[in-house]
C-alpha cells in the first residue's frame, strides 16, 4: 500500500487535504490523524471491513476495544441507547478534550469496533484537525493510538511514519500531542461511574464533577490472562519499548543509588544501559545513556515527554532501561500506569 503524507499548519488547515482525508474515510480506507493525546489511527467506526483494517495494520489483538471519535455532542445520540445524568455533566465539563466516556452501545456500532462487548467508549478530540477531519468525513472514527500494537504511543508525525508507512492510506501531520498519554476512559454504564485507564484528565479533576468517581484497583496491578478489556489498554503489555524496563520505585535517594549499582553492574557485563531521570536527579548519575523526562514539579511535561522518551531509547539500542517512579497523584496516576505497562510491571521496591 503506498502511503501519501501530508503535513497540516493547525493555525491555516488545508480544506483540500481534509476533503481527501474524508473521502478515504468514507471509502473504508485507514488515515492517520493528530490529536491532542497522541496521533490516532482512523477508520468509519460504522464499516465493520474498515475497522478490521485497523487491527490488520497494527497487528491488535481483536479482543481490544477501540475508542469512536466524534466532532458534535449530539452525534452521540445515533451510537449510544442512553446518556446518564452524570456522563452529560462529564461531557459538559471535559469535551471536547483527552476524556472518554463509555455507555451501552446502540446495534449500528458493528461488534468490531467494541471488541464484542454491548458499550463502546466515546471522546470527542480538541485537536482542530481531528475535529476538521472528523466532520469532513461525515463518520464516526474508530481510532487506536497510531503504532504497532505494544510500542510507544506516538506523539509526533515521524514515529507514525516509521510504524505504519505503507499500512495506511494517509498519514496527516500536524504539531506535536499536547497531553502525551492517551485520554482518561470512564465508565458511565455503572454508577457510580470508574475510571478505567487514567489520562489526560486525573481523578481530582472528575471528583470536582462527582466525589464518588472512582478508580478501578485493578489497573494499577498486573492484568490476569482471562480478562475481557472494557477500555483499551487494560489487558495487554502496551507502550513497550525494544528494550526490557525496570522501574525502581522508593525513597528517591535509595532509588538513585540501586540504579547507579545497577548501571555499573550491567557496564561490567558489557550491557548498554538507559536511564530515565528527572531534572532534580540527572546529574546523580555519571554512567549509562542518562535522559531527564523533566522535572518532578511538572508532571505534565513528564506525561508529554514520556512516550517520547521511551521511543528515544529504540534509537539508542540500549540493552535495558531503568526509570525513577513517580508518587501515583495526580497525572502520576497516568504516568506510573503506562510506566507499568511499559515495564510488563517489572519493579523493584526499595521500601
Amino acid at each position: 500500500m503506498k502511503t501519501k503524507v501530508m503535513r497540516l499548519d493547525e493555525n491555516n488547515i488545508d480544506e483540500h487535504v481534509i476533503s481527501e482525508a474524508g473521502d478515504i474515510l468514507r471509502q473504508g480506507g485507514l488515515v492517520v490523524f493528530p490529536t491532542e493525546t497522541v496521533y490516532g489511527l482512523g477508520a468509519n467506526a460504522l464499516d465493520k471491513n474498515a475497522v478490521k483494517g485497523i487491527f490488520e495494520a497494527k497487528g491488535r489483538p481483536q479482543d481490544n476495544p477501540l475508542i469512536v471519535h466524534i466532532s458534535k455532542i449530539k452525534d452521540i445520540d445515533e451510537l449510544v441507547k442512553k446518556i446518564p445524568p452524570i456522563a452529560e455533566k462529564l461531557m459538559d465539563k471535559f469535551w471536547p478534550g483527552p476524556m472518554t466516556i463509555i455507555l451501552k452501545k446502540k446495534d449500528i456500532i458493528p461488534n468490531e469496533t467494541s471488541a464484542g462487548l454491548d458499550s463502546i467508549g466515546i471522546r470527542m478530540p480538541s485537536n482542530k484537525i481531528a475535529m476538521e477531519l472528523i466532520s469532513m468525513a461525515g463518520v464516526p472514527i474508530a481510532a487506536p493510538s497510531a503504532n504497532l500494537s505494544g510500542k510507544p504511543s506516538p506523539t509526533d508525525i515521524e514515529t507514525c511514519i516509521e510504524d505504519l508507512d505503507g499500512r495506511v492510506n494517509m498519514i496527516l501531520g500536524g504539531d506535536n500531542s499536547e497531553v502525551g498519554v492517551e485520554s482518561t476512559v470512564i465508565d458511565c454504564t455503572i454508577n457510580p461511574p470508574c475510571i478505567l485507564r487514567p489520562g489526560g484528565i486525573t481523578l481530582e479533576m472528575v471528583k470536582e464533577v462527582d466525589s464518588n468517581i472512582y478508580i478501578d484497583p485493578a489497573i494499577m496491578k498486573k492484568p490476569g490472562k482471562d480478562l475481557k478489556p472494557k477500555a483499551p489498554g487494560m489487558k495487554y503489555r502496551h507502550y513497550a519499548p525494544k528494550a526490557p524496563l525496570k522501574i525502581i520505585k522508593g525513597d528517591l535517594n535509595k532509588t538513585i543509588e540501586k540504579i547507579n549499582e545497577m548501571v555499573q553492574n550491567y557496564i561490567d557485563a558489557e550491557k548498554k544501559v538507559g536511564i530515565i531521570a528527572t531534572d532534580e536527579t540527572i546529574d546523580n548519575y555519571k554512567k549509562g545513556d542518562v535522559v531527564s523526562i523533566g522535572s518532578r514539579k511538572d508532571l505534565n511535561t513528564i506525561a508529554h515527554n514520556l512516550f517520547y522518551v521511551l521511543r528515544s531509547f529504540d534509537e539508542k539500542n540500549v540493552d535495558l532501561i531503568l526509570s525513577e517512579a513517580f508518587e501515583e497523584k495526580d497525572m502520576g496516576v497516568a504516568i506510573m500506569n503506562r510506566l507499568k505497562k511499559s515495564a510488563g510491571y517489572d519493579i523493584i521496591n526499595l521500601d
